[in-house]
């Protein structure tokens, strides 16, 4: 399955309530299961953004609709990135050198 990296700001709204990220968290789990996804992992992290979120999903619309639903409640703000494993990347450059 796709993988997407998010990089994610905290919102004014988000910082006000940083005591509760990590019950965000598990919510932003439930609600990317329930479209189709997965999240991988979520990291807290020092920097320039706040949060890194790994997320797996069957395609692109799938990913989007979890990420949109996370900044849709107003905590955070996305950044994403589409993430190629070894596997995709040595097909990715067969194709190219073909």
């Amino acid at each position: 399955m796709p993988t997407y990296v998010s990089l994610l700001n905290w919102t004014d709204q988000g910082i006000r309530n940083y005591k509760d990220t990590a019950k965000r968290a598990e919510a932003f789990g439930a609600a990317v299961e329930k479209v189709g996804a997965k999240l991988l992992n979520i990291y807290w992290t020092v920097g320039p953004y706040d949060l890194v979120a790994v997320v797996e999903g069957p395609d692109d619309e799938t990913a989007t609709a979890a990420l949109l639903q996370i900044g849709g409640v107003g905590n955070v703000r996305t950044t994403t990135l589409r993430a190629f494993g070894r596997e995709e990347m040595d097909r990715i450059v067969g194709k190219a050198a073909g």
